[in-house]
């Protein structure tokens, strides 16, 4: 199983660790386009200022992340899922997962980045701020900029299991499964069910406790129809959207009546 999950806005500092080292994250054949972005990223943020605040979209009480940003290559580094915080990643709570759940979170969870493009929740970045809307100088869209490396890389990694997609749309952007790999991809909506409304936050709060049932139940289902089975009895209320035809990936529909 391969769960696609979108990284947070905030991020933890990097600490004193050792530094990036871009030969030792997942995924290697995104190395090129990760220096490549990486490159522009810190180019950007360590001349005009002012320049780089409005391309990554940062108000003047975030201006400190331009200077962050400037270092990456000598901040130090931690593991993806101690990096990534917020709503999402407090509810998983990946560092109070036992041994065996945390094994399974190291192969299965994929985030993806702006600049990254996707990584292991194991593998060591610093923390940094650049989203997957951001535009950068000579790049563009980094939405866009990631879709042709993705393309090349993703189907190896998705395996020949369920792919639970879990992303936000600017981070779908950089990915779509096609084909084979599409027919056995979930998509997850969580709805508010008096109103049958999205609400941001419990929308991620969900998400990351459904990722953290699944880890700690370990039940690994091989595709949608499982998934759907898997995430009743763990006590979930799901309603599916079964494809009208192969290729295309299924709609679930996760309704909670409290918002939390």
């Amino acid at each position: 199983m391969l769960v696609l999950l979108p990284p947070s806005e905030g991020k933890a500092a990097s600490g004193r660790g050792a530094p990036l080292k871009p030969e030792s994250l997942s995924l290697p054949g995104l190395a090129p386009a990760r220096e490549t972005v990486l490159g522009d990223l810190v180019e950007l943020c360590a001349g005009d200022e002012e320049k780089a605040r409005e391309v990554l979209g940062l108000s003047e009480g975030l201006r400190g992340e331009v200077a962050k940003n400037a270092e990456l290559r000598t901040a130090g580094a931690r593991p993806a899922g101690e990096i990534y915080t917020g709503v999402l990643y407090d509810a998983l709570d990946l560092a109070s997962l036992d041994a065996a759940a945390r094994k399974r979170a190291a192969r299965w969870l994929l985030v993806f980045s702006g600049l990254w493009g996707a990584v292991r929740v194991n593998d060591r970045i610093p923390s940094y701020r650049c989203s997957m809307g951001v535009k950068l100088p000579g790049l563009g869209a980094l939405g866009a900029y990631w879709r042709a490396p993705m393309a090349e890389v993703l189907p190896e990694a998705a395996g020949s299991g369920l792919v639970l997609d879990l992303r936000s749309a600017a981070y779908a952007a950089a990915w779509k499964p096609k084909g084979e790999v599409a027919g056995r991809t979930a998509t997850v909506r969580v709805l508010h069910a008096p109103t049958r409304k999205v609400v941001s936050h419990f929308n991620k709060a969900t998400k990351g406790r459904i990722v953290r049932s699944l880890l700690t139940s370990g039940s690994a289902p091989k595709g949608p129809a499982e998934l759907v089975e898997a995430l009743r009895d763990l006590g979930y209320e799901v309603e599916a959207q079964v494809p009208a035809k192969a290729g295309k990936a299924w709609s679930l529909d996760v309704l909670v009546a409290e918002i939390h």
